[in-house]
């Protein structure tokens, strides 16, 4: 049976490392990666600013990492015409779940989200292309990600993670492994073409929990700290009135929706192309112990 050609861009994401790994022992697909900085013999060079310069060699088949905001119809020109007869792009459910926030930054990311996505339907439909929109929920991937990762990096440093009215809200976390396996099983599926899906993990627990989990996955006893509304909102604009915030993952709101639910049903995927995530089981001990060996 003839593999099937495969571009893979945006190869130093979270999802773009994992594809990496996942494809290598997958016999169905001959695969090659693209990346502004290429460190593996086979990786072509590819500015998503400047897609002109790319030569990607026919492939009909295209995962797409990178944010999906910078899939330009300049960049899906390019694609289109050097043969690309399928795309699989990511987005986020923050396009749902941050449409009203408080904050401006965030509102404006959800808008981005969804006109990036009416923009690749657009273009397939008058393109004889077909387009899977995977939106996944909350990404980690030990070491590398910013959310539970960051977690795990304050209780490191700190001992204690302090949460807001008892973090009940529900959460999803979706390791970058599945979700790069559910590209995989994208990309040849014909019952997922023209379709879009949320990716959520594959466990449900509050705020609270999964903050939990990660102090076992860094062998540690929960030291859990809840902390009333108002006591974070007077931090917060204490901070801000002493010094501006420098980033979006310093906002008042990110506390706030510990208590929001934040749950997707991934039903249709699993019908669609059989995803099926892991439950949440974070594991840093590998780095605890690489960390050692180095001291």
């Amino acid at each position: 049976m003839a593999k099937t050609k495969l571009l893979i861009i945006g190869a130093s994401s979270l999802v773009g490392r994992r594809l990496r790994e996942a494809v290598a022992g997958d016999e169905r697909f001959k695969a090659c990666f693209t990346t502004r900085k290429p460190k593996h013999p086979d990786d072509l060079f590819l500015d998503l600013l400047r897609p002109e310069d790319f030569f990607g060699q026919g492939f009909e088949h295209v995962i797409i990492t990178s944010p999906i905001w910078l899939i330009t119809d300049e960049v899906l020109e390019v694609l289109w015409g050097q043969g690309a007869k399928r795309i699989v792009a990511f987005s986020s459910t923050s396009r749902f779940s941050k449409t009203f926030s408080p904050e401006p930054e965030e509102r404006r990311v959800a808008e981005l989200l969804a006109r990036s996505e009416g923009k690749l339907v657009a273009f397939t439909a008058t393109h004889d292309m077909t387009f899977t929109i995977l939106r996944p929920t909350l990404i980690y991937d030990e070491g590398h990600d910013d959310n539970i990762s960051r977690i795990a990096a304050f209780v490191d440093r700190r001992g204690f993670f302090p949460v807001c009215d008892g973090a009940k809200g529900m959460r999803q976390p979706v390791h970058a492994r599945d979700l790069a396996r559910a590209a995989l099983r994208a990309v040849v599926s014909e019952a997922a073409a023209d379709k879009a899906y949320d990716l959520s993990g594959g466990e449900t627990l509050s705020y609270h929990d999964m903050v939990a989990r990660v102090f076992a996955a860094k062998g540690k006893r929960p030291r859990i700290i809840s902390l009333p509304k108002w006591l974070w909102q007077t931090g917060f604009w204490l901070k801000n009135t002493l010094s501006p915030p420098s980033a979006l993952k310093t906002n008042i709101n990110m506390a706030l929706r510990m208590n929001t639910d934040m749950v997707f049903d991934h039903s249709e995927a699993t019908q669609d192309f059989g995803y099926a995530p892991d439950g949440f089981r974070p594991y840093f001990l590998k780095q605890i112990e690489i960390a050692l060996m180095g001291s």
